[in-house]
């Protein structure tokens, strides 16, 4: 099981932004990390609100790999990843932390980072991958956060 310590309800804000020149809005999000299927799933879903497009809404689903140590999660998210889920891999940092990649659109990657940064203190972070065949001047190679969620517990 994953994210067992940092089970249960969480609120705070949620940083958005588009590129990496742009300032992240803030605006109030809500997360809620759960187990299901006998302890062998762990849930994460979570609402934010878009600066132009409102309010939305998203879910993580996580399970064990393939081999020891490993997670496989599918994610959906009303305005970054829909209609279809996106397949995600990676590994837990023990029980309060994942990290989570999947790859799309020819080299790009998302990536999604949850952790308790300190007891009653919980991040969710998406970062857009820029491969650096497709950098630029505005748009430097490697990872840069799209979303920085910091949540307290309910």
């Amino acid at each position: 099981m994953v994210l067992t310590d940092v089970t249960g309800s969480w609120a705070g804000t949620n940083g958005f932004r588009m590129m990496p020149a742009d300032p992240l809005v803030e605006s109030p999000a809500t997360l809620t990390v759960a187990t299901a299927a006998g302890g062998h799933l762990t849930t994460v879903a979570y609402s934010w609100a878009h600066p132009a497009d409102g309010p939305q809404d998203g879910l993580l689903v996580i399970a064990a790999g393939e081999s020891p140590g490993s997670l496989v999660a599918w994610w959906g998210d009303s305005w970054h990843q829909q209609p279809t889920t996106m397949a995600l891999t990676g590994a837990a940092g023990g029980s309060s932390a994942v990290e989570l990649t999947g790859e799309y659109g020819g080299g790009w990657a998302w990536r999604i980072a949850i952790e308790a940064v300190e007891p009653g203190h919980l991040r969710m972070r998406m970062d857009n991958v820029v491969p650096d065949d497709q950098a630029g001047p505005d748009v430097p190679a490697g990872a840069y956060p799209v979303m920085v969620t910091d949540l307290r517990r309910t």
